[in-house]
């Protein structure tokens, strides 16, 4: 049996964003408690684990909250350069989300 599932099939939203100038924040949320809930369990996002999945630096992390109202796990990172400053890949930060797309949890947890 399959214990495994990608993010991508598990949550609602993943998505990357501005938060202002220096600072690109992720938001992953799930439609059911229930889900949100065994993603938590599983220790698939973690202050480590996303800083390993975006290769950066723990220390640009800024925020990890999981927002257990809204079934949301947020985080933040302060951007290498400035939004739109010259040599920006990501003028919105809109692009950042795609490593969590295939990122496998262990439903079994």
């Amino acid at each position: 049996m399959n214990t495994r599932k990608k993010l991508s099939d598990l949550a609602k939203t993943i998505r990357s964003k501005n938060a202002g100038t220096d600072k690109i924040t992720f938001d992953i949320i799930f439609r059911e408690k229930a889900t949100y809930d065994m993603v938590k369990r599983s220790g698939a996002l973690t202050p480590d684990s996303v800083c390993a999945l975006l290769k950066v630096d723990p220390a640009r992390l800024t925020d990890f909250v999981e927002y257990d109202p809204a079934y949301a796990i947020k985080f933040t990172i302060l951007r290498l350069r400035p939004s739109g400053s010259a040599g920006d890949g990501d003028i919105f930060g809109a692009q950042q989300y795609a490593p969590f797309l295939d990122l496998e949890v262990d439903i079994s947890a």
